[in-house]
């Protein structure tokens, strides 16, 4: 699976090549910083001959996955996927850090 990560002022955004899937066969999990794109793909081309007999076949089944880390954790409330013309976008907020605290030493 190729995949195009970008970053945009608080928000990164990848763009993963998944020619001929489902959407109902993509999963994508988000764990903090950590992203997983799981996907089963079907893929059938048959050529046909005289008398039908398969002269050629090429078939793919299988699952592929891609899982990578990013720089900062994501905010997955606000994540957004979307899906068309085999590309998956996916539209990944980053999570507000919190403010470091001086303590003052007693």
């Amino acid at each position: 699976m190729r995949l195009d990560l970008s970053e945009k002022d608080n928000t990164y955004v990848v763009k993963a090549d998944l020619p001929g899937v489902k959407k109902e066969d993509i999963n994508v999990r988000i764990d903090g910083n950590v992203v997983q794109i799981d996907a089963e793909v079907k893929q059938e081309k048959e050529t046909k001959g005289n008398g039908n007999k398969v002269l050629r076949s090429e078939r793919y089944y299988g699952n592929v996955s891609r899982t990578f880390s990013l720089a900062q954790d994501v905010d997955d409330t606000k994540a957004q996927a979307k899906y068309a013309d085999g590309v998956l976008t996916l539209e990944l907020p980053k999570k507000a850090t919190a403010a470091s605290k001086k303590l003052a030493v007693q």
